[in-house]
């Protein structure tokens, strides 16, 4: 029993030994691990690496486990053995595993290098309210008017761009940052400012940048300071919008016009920097050359016409057709058509060229009147009816003028749409043509006599004539004795008894007899009477009669001589 006993004792003193060999164990295994605290950046080394992680040992009794995404673009150099900075969070009780932060730590680093009035680089990643946010190792914000030197209208267009800021704000206790490229911009402008002022010059060729586009010009960053490019001096051709030429943007050589250092105005020309075609114009467009351009402009009283940029021509109305009216160039041009016309005259003095498109073809005044001599007879359409006359198709863009006076020799029209319209064929007789003022002179009634050339004859004075009233008036009565012609009844040649008016005679359409008392060939008048009548038809009878008398006697003599002639010597002797 004591030996058993003895064993027991011995078996407990080893256990007890062996037991603090462990607690030894446990302690030396505690001391060789570092007593980490939450939120303390420490090295770290990739022990295992998977498709989306890495296992991390940071020395401490368990390792942490970092997604492969919180390296950015160096996550395909994460390997074994790989080392970097990590934040200690603590421990996972659960798991037994540290929590660490690669990104928590770059953040850390960040702000620890961070102050007021720093100069960092960031880039804008997202619009949030009253601005954007900056990454610059952690998110900033920076203000919309803080983006550029002018507000800007579209912030979104900025996303994904990187630019330099200043910090303008800092809390770390909050972790605000606010950031301005503003001031940045600023400084860099006063600066260039300073330089451009001090080579500025007239006449200099300088660089600028398109800044701003407006309908009168556009003004050119001459870097610090600002100059107007005006849109008469962007080109020596015809520009309707800056915009046509120039972008925002663009990076251009303009000469200094002017320089006003007081104001600080600067008067710039794009122009200038190219001779002035106008120079060498009369040169190169001579009188009487054919020359070929783009039409630019249309006005009511002709078209431009570009014949090289900076140099453009007029075609007046009148110098666009031999014939044709024109009443406005767009019915015979158009913008953008290009045309083929003659120089008529330079004025470079006060850029001016004058140009033909009716001198391309032959003028048709020429030859007219070989074609169609005075006395020719044409047929042609009436083509247009005016208050004086009718005009009648000729030839080829030539028209005819029947005058109203023309139409007709006895006729009384007031307005020839009594008579003619519009595409009617008509025949008249070419009267006269007027080359210097191209005017064609026809007549319809020259077609046939004058039959005043015989009223003379056929109405003598005292002839008694039969016709129907065609208009009373106060002071007589129109007769008309046959087509087209009428003799006038005075009022006192009326009646020999006293008469109030000639329209309590007589009216229109009543049928009168009346004596010829004269004719007025010259003037194409015949006066008539009725008053006279009855004296005429009394003279009429007693010439019949005297006539029939004389007739009588000269027949009974005509007998006596025939019977004498017939008797024979011996009757002669016997009487």
């Amino acid at each position: 029993m004591v030996e058993n006993k003895e064993t027991i004792n011995q078996e407990e003193e080893d256990f007890i030994e062996n037991d603090e060999d462990m607690e030894s164990f446990a302690e030396l295994l505690d001391s060789t691990h570092k007593a980490l605290k939450p939120g303390e950046v420490v090295k770290g080394t990739v022990v295992q690496r998977t498709p989306d992680s890495v296992v991390v040992d940071v020395g401490y009794k368990s390792e942490g486990i970092i997604p492969l995404a919180e390296f950015g673009e160096d996550a395909d150099k994460v390997d074994v053995d790989y080392e970097f900075d990590v934040l200690f969070e603590g421990t996972d009780n659960e798991t037994g595993l540290v929590r660490l932060s690669k990104r928590k730590a770059d953040q850390q680093k960040v702000w620890n290098g961070l102050e007021e009035e720093a100069i960092v680089e960031g880039r804008i990643v997202s619009r949030i309210k009253g601005g954007l946010s900056v990454d610059i190792g952690v998110n900033a914000f920076l203000p919309g008017s803080q983006v550029d030197l002018r507000p800007v209208r579209n912030l979104e267009k900025l996303i994904g761009e990187t630019f330099e800021f200043k910090i303008i704000k800092l809390n770390k206790r909050r972790g605000n940052i606010v950031l301005s490229r503003r001031v940045l911009l600023e400084d860099e402008r006063e600066r260039m400012r300073g330089e451009t002022l001090e080579n500025l010059e007239e006449g200099k060729v300088v660089e600028g940048v398109v800044k701003n586009l407006t309908d009168y010009g556009a003004f050119i960053d001459l870097g610090g300071i600002d100059g107007l490019l005006h849109i008469t001096d962007m080109s020596w051709g015809r520009v309707n919008h800056p915009s046509d030429i120039l972008a925002v943007g663009d990076k251009i050589n303009v000469k200094v016009l002017k320089y006003d250092q007081e104001k600080e105005r600067v008067s710039l020309g794009l122009k200038q920097i190219t001779p002035d075609p106008w120079e060498s114009a009369a040169d190169k467009f001579p009188v009487g050359e054919r020359v070929k351009g783009k039409v630019v402009s249309l006005t009511d009283y002709g078209a431009f016409v570009e014949l090289e940029e900076g140099v453009e021509g007029l075609i007046h109305v009148s110098e666009m057709s031999w014939t044709k009216r024109i009443k406005h160039p767009n019915k015979l041009l158009n913008i953008g058509d290009e045309v083929e016309s003659v120089v008529l005259a330079v004025d470079a003095d006060n850029r001016r060229i004058s140009l033909g498109l009716k001198q391309i073809e032959p003028n048709p005044w020429d030859v007219i009147g070989e074609k169609f001599p005075v006395g020719t007879i044409i047929e042609g359409q009436v083509k247009n009816i005016t208050d004086f006359g009718i005009f009648v198709g000729v030839d080829e863009g030539i028209d005819g003028l029947v005058h109203i006076s023309d139409l007709s020799w006895v006729k009384r029209i007031k307005h020839p749409s009594e008579v003619f319209k519009k595409g009617d064929t008509v025949k008249a007789v070419v009267l006269n043509i007027d080359r210097e003022n191209e005017r064609f002179s026809l007549g319809i009634k020259q077609l046939a006599s004058d039959p005043w050339e015989t009223i003379p004859q056929r109405y003598r004075p005292g002839t008694i004539v039969k016709g129907k009233v065609t208009s009373v008036t106060d002071f007589g009565i129109f007769l008309e004795i046959e087509e087209g012609i009428e003799g006038l009844i005075h009022v006192s040649e009326i009646s020999k008894d006293k008469i109030d008016s000639p329209k309590s005679f007589a009216n229109v359409g009543d049928e009168l007899e009346a004596v010829v008392l004269n004719v007025d060939n010259d003037d194409r008048k015949i006066g008539l009477s009725i008053k006279k009548l009855s004296d005429q038809k009394e003279k009429a009878e007693v010439d019949a009669f005297l006539g029939a008398q004389r007739e009588a006697t000269s027949s009974l003599g005509e007998l006596l001589q025939g019977a004498m002639k017939n008797r024979t010597p011996d009757e002669d002797q016997n009487d």
